[in-house]
């Protein structure tokens, strides 16, 4: 493993010691991420995640609701750019809009997300955040509505990625710059298995 993709050791105990194994490859982190959260992890992890992506050059940072709001907020802190949100559901007063249309592994239907053209543009620089990466779906919307923008994308960063759903390997076989602090290898028969 490089050091680019290095496993951040403060959240893989956190995982290791909290972390709720469900039925159908569901890693429940609700108690320290997504839905109580802890300050001072997130904190550690978003400073980690602002060293991966020290080289490039970001003026905004694109994330999901809701899960990914926390850690993209703390990392548009640090690096002291806005950050935008996608939007799950189309808002009545947001007219001129980029959408796209994403697969949930979660809850296993598909739903439009959409950002306000006026906080995405042409030539932003643009580093996504979120919570988990599985699948690659939320990710590949993402990638939809920044071309549809013609903004680039500079990386992507995940607290935790689930390696055995394959998002991560498609999107690093775009040359994208990806980087998760915990990779989990396997959650088969409800075991917790990080990646080596």
């Amino acid at each position: 493993m490089t050091e680019q993709t290095k496993q951040f050791a403060p959240l893989v105990k956190r995982i290791l010691t909290d972390g709720k194994c469900l039925e159908g490859g569901i890693l429940k982190v609700d108690n320290f991420i997504n839905h109580q959260i802890d300050p001072e992890l997130l904190k550690q992890m978003s400073i980690e995640l602002v060293r991966r992506f020290a080289a490039k050059d970001i003026n905004k940072i694109l994330t999901i609701e809701a899960s990914g709001i926390a850690p993209a907020i703390m990392m548009g802190f640090l690096l002291d750019v806005p950050v935008v949100f996608a939007k799950k559901k189309k808002p009545s007063t947001m007219s001129d809009m980029l959408v796209t249309s994403v697969f949930s592994f979660t809850k296993q239907r598909s739903y439009d997300v959409c950002v306000a053209k006026e906080f995405l543009h042409k030539g932003d620089k643009v580093l996504f955040i979120d919570d988990f990466l599985a699948n690659g779906n939320a990710a590949k919307g993402i990638i939809d509505l920044i071309n549809q923008a013609e903004a680039e994308l500079v990386g992507m960063g995940f607290l935790i990625e689930k390696a055995f759903q394959h998002g991560g390997d498609y999107l690093r076989g775009q040359n994208i710059q990806v980087e998760s602090l915990a990779i989990i290898d396997s959650l088969d028969n409800c075991t917790i298995t990080i990646k080596e």
